[in-house]
């Protein structure tokens, strides 16, 4: 069984000095490298869940400019629950994903109904609202409401695998866990963890990926050919084109015909679309 920093509870093999040099490591390179991104630039709580479910899965870099666009277009959760689905989808075209923006949108109505257009600090209430799981829930309570609460993303499990576990491979989240939670800063969680998941991105780069020997590492696979691709290019025809009929659609999309009228039923039971005669409609 391999063998982790901490052995058992209470106990810390590594030493307080080793942890308090991993701590000054992480910070100093924050202070001379940490990156500006426009979402650690506020403390709103709904544009700070944005940027967290824009951010699932996708690059930061092709986030940056639709985080700025997402929120001229819809500045709070009134204005998002109030919009129409066809005008969210449009906006979020290049991010992919797009369960995501459906579900944030369900998210805003949620929050409006629930709680007034105020998102609720608690991390239940939080994991309650549609799109929320548990890590979204407390990278939100930490961000924006300071909460000093331990959570794992793939930087953050990047930099303890290197740091602490430099000979082990298939290391569990549940190894992790309690490192992550004795080194957090509970005075500053928010820039503590903006510090750890630069000092990952650093690291990703700078080399082998820590990330890789986790005992939850799964790689993605190619979007180019994938279902996910036509689904993609489905949304994008009707969003264009709303009325569009299947025969158009088998048309204009390169895959055969039966997967995409697969694709179109999946589509309309997960509340995307809508079809009456054979055409299609974003839902409103």
């Amino acid at each position: 069984m391999p063998t982790s920093a901490i052995d058992a509870p209470g106990r810390y093999p590594a030493g307080e000095a080793e942890l308090a040099a991993f701590r000054q490591t992480v910070k100093e390179h924050y202070r001379e490298q940490g990156r500006t991104l426009p979402w650690r630039e506020t403390f709103d709580p709904y544009a700070i869940l944005v940027s967290e479910i824009m951010l699932q899965q996708t690059q930061v870099d092709r986030v940056r400019d639709k985080y700025r666009e997402f929120l001229a277009a819809f500045p709070s959760f009134h204005d998002l629950a109030r919009a129409e689905l066809s005008s969210v989808l449009s906006l979020w075209q290049g991010l992919g994903y797009n369960r995501r923006a459906v579900a944030l949108r369900q998210c805003a109505v949620a929050v409006v109904e629930r709680f007034g257009g105020t998102l609720p600090n608690d991390i239940n209430d939080l994991q309650s609202l549609p799109g929320i799981g548990p890590y979204t829930a407390r990278a939100v309570a930490a961000f924006a409401f300071g909460e000093p609460t331990p959570f794992i993303e793939t930087n953050i499990r990047s930099v303890f695998i290197h740091h602490f576990f430099a000979d082990q491979e298939q290391v569990h989240d549940s190894d992790l866990l309690p490192l992550i939670e004795i080194t957090l800063d509970r005075d500053n969680p928010r820039d503590w963890y903006y510090a750890l998941m630069d000092y990952g991105t650093m690291l990703k780069k700078s080399g082998a990926n820590p990330g890789r020997r986790s005992a939850h590492h799964a790689i993605q696979s190619p979007f180019r050919g994938s279902n996910r691709e036509q689904r993609s290019l489905l949304l994008k025809l009707i969003l264009a084109s709303p009325g569009i009929s299947s025969a158009q659609l088998i048309e204009s999309v390169p895959a055969k015909g039966n997967n995409l009228l697969k694709n179109l039923r999946q589509l309309k039971q997960e509340g995307f679309i809508r079809e009456h005669d054979d055409k299609y409609w974003i839902c409103s």
